[in-house]
């Protein structure tokens, strides 16, 4: 006889937990520094604008985590990327430079992929080594130069233009969560991601090719990448080889409190907006609040392992 309690709807406590925290730290912020600015259109803006790159990345990193694997080397591709397109901006047209950008990024979601589910290598360790690696390509790409982009189309597009109003940066992450959201729940592509994360020999037997899914999560998380740095890029009219070096707690945090599960088989494109949002919303309050760069780091490192401790304690249920 069925117990009352296998009949009752399951409750997922992680796919509120982005929601609740939210709401939370908005009214804990908008109390505590109401006299110090941050419920103005200004400040509530600049977190929309700030954040953009990061829910970018996290789009691509939900891919990556839903499969099972991992990608630690989106912030030094975020730097080749932006350092790439600002280089070729500077003698060839708008196109090539937003192709170059790119290109570099998917380049390197391929090698890191073809190395994971070809060679069989662990992705953990693929990343971080590809992490290192690039992030020393940046460096010496320009010999730790600033390259300005002056290429305004280019920085209206990607960085600090409008259209009908809105800042480019918001409909880049508009149209970014819009896509990633479909192809992650009503793709077929999508349903594979997440049978791959939940148990590979089970959807290699049903004919899914998990090598190819792991591959092409590896290269939609290079692209998404690539994209940050072209918005980085616009942003800040220039590319600097320390652009998306900060980024990686940051990004892994958003994704995970967004309801995104460490051990694959479950994620939220949606949830990893509110996770980004809430990341750049408690980066910005903290610096309202005047605490020192250390401060900042113990809390965000906080909200990660209590992020880290609802998923897995949501994965044994």
């Amino acid at each position: 006889m069925m117990s009352l309690r296998s009949r009752l709807p399951s409750f997922d406590f992680q796919q509120l937990v982005v929601y609740i925290g939210f709401i939370a730290i908005f009214l804990f912020f908008a109390v505590t520094l109401y006299d110090d600015g941050f419920l103005t259109q200004r400040n509530l803006t600049n977190i929309l604008l700030q954040t953009a790159p990061a829910t970018i990345m996290a789009i691509g990193l939900v891919f990556a985590l839903s499969a099972g694997e991992i990608d630690l080397s989106f912030g030094s591709i975020v730097a080749v990327s932006a350092l790439t397109a600002a280089v070729v901006l500077q003698d060839y047209p708008l196109i090539v430079g937003v192709a170059a950008g790119l290109g570099v990024g998917v380049a390197i979601g391929a090698l890191n992929g073809v190395l994971v589910a070809y060679l069989k290598l662990p992705s953990f360790l693929v990343t971080l080594a590809t992490m290192g690696l690039f992030a020393g390509i940046a460096r010496s790409m320009t010999d730790l130069r600033s390259i300005p982009v002056m290429n305004e189309t280019f920085t209206g597009i990607f960085g600090s233009g409008k259209f009908f109003s809105l800042p480019s940066l918001v409909i880049w992450t508009a149209i970014g969560v819009g896509v990633g959201h479909i192809v992650y729940r009503q793709t077929r592509f999508g349903a594979h991601v997440l049978a791959t994360g939940d148990n590979p020999r089970a959807a290699l037997v049903t004919g899914i090719k998990v090598a190819r899914v792991r591959l092409y999560v590896l290269m939609i998380s290079g692209f998404t990448a690539g994209m940050a740095g072209l918005l980085y890029a616009g942003r800040l009219q220039a590319a600097k080889y320390t652009l998306g070096e900060s980024d990686l707690m940051t990004v892994i945090a958003a994704v995970i409190v967004g309801g995104t599960a460490l051990n694959g088989g479950k994620g939220s494109i949606i949830g990893a907006l509110l996770g980004s949002l809430l990341m750049g919303m408690l980066n910005n309050g903290l610096i309202l609040m005047n605490l020192r760069v250390s401060d900042q780091m113990i809390v965000r490192g906080l909200i990660i392992l209590l992020a880290v401790a609802v998923s897995l304690r949501d994965s044994k249920r």
